[in-house]
């Protein structure tokens, strides 16, 4: 659980790092890379969601075993953009400077990979003793009660 924690709360605060200075740089980047941008609200929305995220990955650093089975969506959100660079790159409509980005994302991708597989939830770690997999309600039910 320690490497789960530890690759969570590593993800949030690169995430929130390089999101919340977005909701401070619309001027800056229409000026940097012009046109301007038409829709600000896709703008604002993006960064907001992202965010978002950074507050799950928050609440999976907390309690890693509770939120294991959120770990694989954290997956496909790492590789999401993906596609995008495959597509649009060989096209030139793919800016080079985001390039290390994707590339770190990559990397979270797979470590929230290991911390999935690393990780075991209750109900895995209950069978494990056991030989059979109980679910939280009826493991508290099938456990021996003091007499």
């Amino acid at each position: 659980m320690k490497f789960a924690r530890l690759t969570f709360w590593l993800a949030a605060v690169y995430g929130a790092a390089v999101t919340v200075p977005l909701y401070f740089a619309e001027q800056t980047i229409a000026l940097q890379y012009p046109p301007a941008m038409n829709h600000p609200e896709y703008y604002y929305s993006f960064a907001g969601v992202t965010l978002a995220w950074q507050i799950l990955f928050i609440a999976i650093a907390l309690k890693p075993d509770r939120f294991r089975a959120i770990m694989i969506p954290c997956v496909l959100e790492k590789l999401s953009l993906f596609p995008t660079l495959f597509i649009l790159y060989p096209q030139g409509r793919f800016p080079t400077y985001w390039i290390p980005l994707v590339i770190i994302d990559a990397l979270f991708a797979i470590l929230f990979l290991v911390a999935f597989f690393k990780s075991k939830s209750k109900e895995r770690a209950a069978a494990a003793g056991t030989g059979e997999l109980l679910p939280p309600a009826e493991e508290a039910e099938a456990s021996p009660r003091p007499l």
